[in-house]
């Protein structure tokens, strides 16, 4: 891999790192203004909106400009956020304004890799990557936990630096620290070389932009292995977000957990994700990707374990295998994905259609997930119900792969 591939790992790392621990930040917050629990879906709900309605004009703006300083303006924009957050702006609205920053950060991260590493090379890099993200989600809501932790609200190093604001508020220390690491993420952006790569400058005007995203929609979904790339990511990264919230909630619910430790138990997925990423990177060709399909489907049937687990020992166990199978079928498919975007469209506007589509799922599994809490479903309900669509849905894809091969459509 090229020394700039890594700048952009380490980059991206802190940047992700802050979103996921900010999100926790968020929670807390909420939680102490004794807010109802259906608002906490609402925060990643608005989060993802973000990246829906600012998708199109994020991969024109990546493709536009030189991604590294595309990435350096969006953390500027989370920078911004955090800060309204620390000075009493609406936590809800903070976060939005986070993921507004998040949506522009994707396509000119995910373009910029295609742009430093070749074809081949895509699996291993993606692997690169998704253990990255993992490992930030995984860090940054401990990190998260440990900021809204009683031990640290009651040391001595937090009241300092709260009697050292001139905003005193709950978790205002905590909030300082997040800004810290968007600090760190922007200088290491410094670090990152423009890849030389230029595309064909987009009018920067409603109808051009809108005209170029809804033909490349089109066109990515109408490219067969593109089709099935999309279905399984969309997909994954609606169930994900999903089950985020899921285990915080079967934490508390089923095995008696605090939000400190519902958020470590997710420690357990983080890690089989990375486990699933290397094997992938190691087992699996760019080539031979659609052969995981059927990994998705384990993925669903795994699931339901959750409701006859009680113990927190068995609970870890089972996170991880979840985020094992998980990682292992996202990665080659994100490469796939990635490969056909570059070569029918451009690496900022084909990341640009990932983002919009994965992140519709999101807040259509999100809002499903919001309303089933107003309900009062319960927790072992909710499992079943991801359960169900996770399995249909990778059934319906493998399926349609096969038809398609028989076809001779691939």
């Amino acid at each position: 891999m090229p020394h700039g591939f890594y700048v952009l790992i380490a980059a991206q790392f802190f940047s992700a790192l802050a979103d996921n621990a900010l999100l926790l930040l968020v929670i807390a917050v909420l939680q102490a203004q004794n807010q109802d629990a259906f608002w906490i879906p609402i925060i990643k709900l608005m989060f993802t909106l973000s990246y829906v309605l600012a998708g199109p004009w994020a991969g024109a703006w990546s493709d536009n400009n030189s991604k590294h300083k595309v990435m350096m303006q969006a953390n500027g924009i989370k920078f911004i956020a955090c800060a309204l957050l620390l000075l009493g702006a609406n936590p809800i609205l903070a976060f939005t304004i986070t993921g507004l920053g998040a949506a522009f950060y994707a396509p000119a991260k995910y373009g910029l890799v295609t742009e430093l590493v070749a074809t081949e090379q895509l699996v291993r890099a993606n692997a690169w990557i998704e253990v990255s993200v993992v490992c930030s989600a995984l860090l940054g809501v401990m990190l998260g936990g440990a900021l809204v932790a009683e031990r640290w609200l009651d040391s001595s190093f937090y009241k300092f630096i709260s009697q050292s604001l001139p905003v005193n508020q709950l978790f205002d220390a905590s909030i300082v620290f997040v800004l810290s690491l968007y600090l760190i993420a922007a200088m290491l952006n410094l670090k990152i070389r423009d890849s030389g790569h230029q595309y064909a400058r987009t009018a920067w005007s409603f109808d051009s932009v809108w005209h170029h995203f809804v033909n490349d929609q089109i066109k990515l979904w109408r490219d067969p292995l593109g089709n099935i790339s999309l279905s399984v990511t969309s997909l994954f990264w609606g169930v994900g977000a999903s089950m985020q919230l899921l285990v915080l909630a079967w934490g508390q619910a089923m095995l008696d957990l605090n939000l400190t430790q519902s958020a470590y138990l997710q420690a357990g997925t983080a890690l089989g994700v990375i486990a699933g990423a290397v094997i992938a990177s190691h087992w699996v060709s760019l080539k031979n990707a659609p052969q995981v399909l059927l990994v998705g489907v384990l993925l669903g049937l795994f699931l339901p374990l959750m409701t006859v687990i009680n113990d927190w020992v068995w609970a870890l166990f089972l996170t991880f295998s979840l985020g094992m199978l998980g990682g292992l079928f996202v990665v080659p498919m994100n490469a796939m994905l990635q490969a056909r975007g570059v070569k029918l469209l451009s690496a900022g506007r084909s990341i640009s259609v990932q983002n919009t589509c994965e992140n519709s799922s999101v807040l259509v599994l999100l809002a499903i997930y919001s309303a089933l809490v107003f309900m009062h479903i319960p927790v072992s309900g909710l499992v079943w119900a991801l359960s169900a669509l996770i399995v249909t849905g990778m059934c319906l894809t493998t399926w349609r792969y096969k038809r398609m091969r028989k076809n001779k459509l691939l």
